[in-house]
């Protein structure tokens, strides 16, 4: 089933609507990104990009801005500018990296690391509702599983495109 803007268009070779596939994979994102960011807006200060950086931060030893860029599959600059905000806002630091002196490691603050820790229970139980509740274990397994595999697929097809 596929969206209602989808074309009718069947690819001959594989036999699926590959534009209706993709209309409906980026409505998808789509929608999931704006109730995640609400659920979050509303219950906390933070907003979905500022967690997805976030929680970047707080799980990679050492992280830097181009951590979180391979991560987040962002641009430096979007990266560097949203990480700046955040910093303004007293809930991650920048400081000098020991081992290369062109970069800095980020860390969350004590805030942030609370401020990160209050807003997870709030995105968790929106990915429950809105994703796993939906499918059945083994369906979003096998839907991991393909969302990994695609994304792998495209890093490796689209090395030095910009």
């Amino acid at each position: 089933m596929h969206s209602m803007e989808s074309t009718s268009r069947r690819d001959d070779e594989l036999g699926v609507d590959l534009r209706g596939v993709y209309d409906d994979l980026v409505r998808f994102e789509t929608q999931l990104w704006d109730a995640l960011n609400g659920e979050l807006r509303a219950a906390s200060t933070l907003s979905l990009a500022w967690f997805e950086v976030m929680q970047v931060i707080a799980r990679v030893p050492d992280c830097r801005v181009v951590d979180v860029v391979e991560a987040l599959s962002i641009t430096v600059g979007g990266t560097s500018k949203l990480i700046d905000r955040i910093e303004r806002a007293g809930l991650c630091q920048r400081a000098p990296n020991p081992n290369d002196g062109r970069s800095s490691i980020v860390t969350l603050t004590a805030e942030g690391v609370g401020v990160l820790d209050a807003a997870r229970p709030t995105f968790d139980a929106g990915l429950q509702r809105l994703v796993a509740e939906c499918l059945k274990p083994w369906e979003l397994a096998m839907f991991g599983e393909l969302l990994a595999r695609l994304r792998l697929h495209t890093a490796s097809s689209t090395v030095g495109v910009s």
